[in-house]
């Protein structure tokens, strides 16, 4: 991965530092790892995810704005749905204990 691809590399020491603060936050919880490993069958909308994971919607939506921000996932508007698909840095899950 170039620093060009990773979004936990800013420009600065402090802003790097802040990017890898809330990738971790995101990652070191095992419900949202749940998440990641359910998004990497591919894209997902909301219900998808309440299938897949078991969690109802508000604890998933508090989850997925975690994730979002820290460069987990992204979330996308497609017509009427809205859909989240994993990052290039959500794709560490495989490496992530259960």
């Amino acid at each position: 991965m170039s620093r060009k691809d990773s979004k936990t590399i800013g420009d600065t020491l402090e802003e790097t530092k802040e990017y890898h603060r809330r990738f971790l936050r995101a990652v070191n919880n095992p419900l949202r790892r749940r998440i990641l490993r359910a998004l990497k069958d591919g894209d997902a909308t909301i219900e998808d995810l309440q299938k897949k994971t078991g969690m109802d919607a508000k604890t998933l939506e508090w989850h997925l704005s975690i994730l979002i921000h820290g460069f987990c996932i992204e979330k996308e508007e497609r017509g009427e749905a809205t859909i989240y698909k994993l990052t290039q840095e959500g794709e560490v899950v495989d490496f992530l204990e259960q």
